[in-house]
């Protein structure tokens, strides 16, 4: 087993990356760094990776191509950075199939509590093993947890990790109403007081993913003023 966790920084600005890369270090990660979302590609393409911090502003191939680029083949917990604030921007970050959101400028020590929460999430997913509860079904919908695999009807379906742990969570609880901030808190594993929209934005891309139309949903239910569930 490799001793340092690996974590890719990617920024064109190098004093940006300087800062992260401090911080990160001096917690034990061995980092990697990039200054443009086409060296990101090629790096994931090359070496072991297990979590990008991915700037959306930048030259040659900008975040938001390269989160779309590395989805082709990888799962790696993704972190989007960008100093546009505005509620459009961040949607676009986590509909690429990022699993976190960071509007610059931003704390270094919140930046590395989310990185860490981050692989705390992806650790115990890859560490699942429950036989009784290894499959479930809901319908024409086939969730393989021990294979991180999702079937519609037969056809294998894509997930991010979070979008995965989410529709996990409520298949799992079939009935079950969950606010938004408690999926945050169950699937994020912190408290919820940076959610935002977050948990939404997922929600709309798993119900865009299994439904022939998202707006009415046979899956994912929406309670209104209440929250979400999978019907039993």
């Amino acid at each position: 087993m490799r001793q340092q966790t690996t974590v890719l920084v990617v920024d064109d600005d190098a004093a940006i990356r300087d800062v992260i890369h401090v911080y990160l270090r001096n917690d034990g990660f061995r980092i990697l760094e990039a200054n443009n979302g086409m060296s990101a590609v090629e790096i994931v393409n090359a070496e072991v990776v297990d979590l990008i911090i991915l700037d959306v502003m930048m030259p040659d191939l900008d975040g938001i191509n390269a989160c779309l680029k590395i989805r082709e083949t990888s799962d790696i917990p993704i972190i989007m950075l960008s100093a546009k604030q505005e509620e459009i921007d961040k949607i676009i970050g986590l509909s690429t199939g990022a699993d976190d959101y960071v509007a610059k400028p931003f704390s270094p020590l919140e930046l590395l509590a989310r990185v860490k929460a981050q692989l705390r999430r992806q650790q115990r997913s890859a560490a699942r093993n429950e036989p009784d509860e290894s499959t479930i079904d809901v319908g024409d919908l086939h969730i393989d947890v021990a294979q991180h695999l999702v079937k519609l009807k037969g056809k294998p379906i894509s997930f991010t990790p979070l979008e995965f742990a989410i529709l996990e969570l409520l298949a799992t609880h079939r009935g079950q109403v969950f606010h938004a901030d408690k999926i945050y808190e169950c699937v994020w594993k912190e408290r919820s007081g940076f959610s935002d929209n977050t948990v939404m934005v997922h929600i709309r891309n798993i119900r865009d993913k299994l439904e022939d139309n998202p707006r009415e949903p046979r899956y994912i239910k929406t309670v209104w003023g209440v929250g979400y569930k999978i019907e039993k």
